[in-house]
């Protein structure tokens, strides 16, 4: 299995990733051909297009993805989308946001509120109190670096954090640090400190958001379901539609959320003992069944016995073809999000970004 999971992950660099599996190849170009035409294609306002230009050319460039038009399209709109190309975009309330996330820690371990304020009136490493610069945060990069100072200084930063920055997503794209810090071995530039810092710089987050919008090979017809995936995890989108033919074949709803087995837990998910009592009609036993979920997080997954079995049950069943790429049905929950929102209104809008994108690169 861990051989597997190599083979996918060589593939995912080696291979020219793209926003489907049925692009129209287009004849290689030379880099200042490319970056006229991200300047040419990047949003009207947009400051420092050259210098835009130049990072996501090298983020494509390094990971040997290809800078066609309509992965370029993709970049830029997922982009629009998460910062509107501001490489720390600022985020509304961010003071109380991060002073809420410390109030309900400090709850979860028993520390007295009176405690956490007098953590907070402590004077910084820059000269000011903590307290005094969570107020005064404008974006995610200095709310990481408060967070940072924190726990290093103070004691109860570690009882309350146990060394983890609670800032997960920063940069132009929204990116997972947890995300870059796990695929930035090929890191194309000498890191400032630490991933975590360079996912909020402009190069380090096109870097790592390129990487996890386009770096692992997919058979979607529609960049629709990879922007999805953006926001839900690598293959939700294919997941979600296993799981809706699951659902089909055994008559058990399920929550198309794309989430296939818990990953953090030894017990069966929902999705793991629908597929229990179709053990018969698979022709499976309980731990072949999860060894073959455990391909999930792969492209491998649609080769195996398990995903064409299911979607031949259900299809019998249903009497007609499935489709292999649903939205996942998830709402998105974060102190940043204000009203519901959910990971197919998230693909839609930024297909739509998407949609004019192409639209301008062919002069409409």
């Amino acid at each position: 299995m861990q051989f597997n999971r190599l083979m996918i992950s060589l593939a995912a660099f080696m291979v020219l990733a793209g926003c489907g599996s049925r692009q129209v190849q287009e004849p290689e170009r030379e880099p200042a051909e490319v970056k006229r035409q991200i300047v040419r294609l990047l949003p009207a306002k947009t400051v420092d297009r050259e210098g835009w230009a130049t990072d996501i050319y090298t983020a494509f460039a390094a990971q040997q993805i290809s800078p066609s038009t309509q992965n370029i399209c993709a970049v830029l709109a997922v982009t629009e989308q998460e910062s509107t190309f501001q490489a720390d975009p600022t985020v509304p309330g961010l003071g109380k946001i991060a002073r809420d996330e410390i109030d309900r820690r400090a709850a979860k371990v028993h520390v007295p509120g009176l405690l956490v304020s007098a953590a907070l009136e402590v004077r910084s490493p820059n000269g000011k109190s903590y307290g005094d610069r969570l107020n005064a945060a404008r974006s995610e990069k200095e709310l990481s670096g408060i967070f940072d100072d924190f726990i290093g200084m103070v004691p109860l930063g570690k009882t309350l954090f146990g060394g983890f920055n609670p800032v997960h997503t920063g940069g132009p794209m929204q990116v997972s640090i947890a995300f870059a810090q796990a695929n930035a071995r090929n890191y194309p530039y000498t890191v400032d400190g630490s991933i975590r810092r360079e996912v909020f710089s402009r190069r380090g987050g096109m870097y790592f958001g390129i990487a996890h919008l386009l770096g692992y090979p997919v058979s979607y017809t529609e960049p629709l379901y990879r922007f999805a995936d953006f926001n839900a995890g690598w293959y939700a989108s294919r997941n979600a539609a296993f799981q809706h033919a699951l659902s089909q074949a055994s008559g058990i709803s399920l929550a198309l959320d794309g989430d296939l087995i818990l990953h953090d837990s030894i017990m069966p998910g929902s999705t793991e003992l629908a597929l229990r009592t179709l053990g018969k009609s698979l022709g499976m036993r309980n731990p072949t069944i999860r060894d073959q979920l455990e391909l999930g997080d792969s492209l491998a997954f649609e080769d195996s016995k398990l995903y064409k079995r299911v979607f031949e049950l259900a299809e019998r069943a249903e009497g007609k073809p499935l489709p292999r790429a649903v939205l996942p049905g998830i709402v998105l929950k974060s102190p940043k999000i204000t009203r519901k929102l959910t990971t197919a209104w998230f693909a839609k809008r930024v297909d739509e970004r998407y949609q004019r994108c192409m639209a301008r690169a062919a002069g409409r």
